[in-house]
């Protein structure tokens, strides 16, 4: 068994388009959707981005599993580049439509607080209104970085609910 960790998940939801403007980010940067990215690449952002934060869901699938997963036309991954580097990526899962999920967003250790997330977070959001959902919603827990639900909430998402869960990270 591997280590386990209890947090307390919020539930966000938006039930509208909100009104954004997203900040640009300084320097060269581009945001690209990576159509069927390789595993191993998947996994390096995941694991990077989700190192400090706990994330472990992802790391219990097989490579065969996860790749059923990423490489579904209805998850949309966006890579963020900041001077030609990743710089952090999201997730966006359309297969419940019209019911959207920003299933992951994150920056990488190196390029956080730069402003990125905030435009990330914008950016995804606008991405996701243009398939028009009913309802986007996204989740975030005591283990992510402190700034995230209170990013979420000033980018237009609500909380809808609170649950404790015990999460386990897969043996290596």
């Amino acid at each position: 068994m591997g280590l386990k960790k209890t947090t307390t998940v919020t539930h966000l939801e938006m039930l509208r388009q909100p009104s954004l403007s997203c900040p640009s980010p300084r320097g060269k940067f581009a945001l690209m959707r990576a159509e069927h990215p390789p595993v191993h690449l998947y996994r390096y952002l995941y694991d990077t981005v989700g190192r400090d934060y706990f994330w472990v869901t992802r790391k219990a699938l097989s490579d065969q599993e996860l790749a059923e997963i990423i490489h579904d036309d209805r998850i949309h991954i966006f890579i963020l580049y900041l001077n030609g580097c990743p710089a952090g990526f999201s997730e966006l899962d359309l297969r419940q439509m019209p019911h959207a999920d920003l299933s992951f967003l994150g920056i990488l250790p190196e390029f956080l607080g730069l402003g990125l997330g905030r435009f990330l977070l914008c950016e995804t959001i606008e991405m996701a209104w243009m398939h028009h959902p009913q309802k986007l919603t996204v989740q975030t827990c005591t283990l992510d970085h402190p700034n995230a639900l209170p990013l979420y909430q000033r980018n237009g998402f609500t909380p809808c609910r609170q649950e404790v869960i015990e999460l386990e990270a897969p043996e290596d």
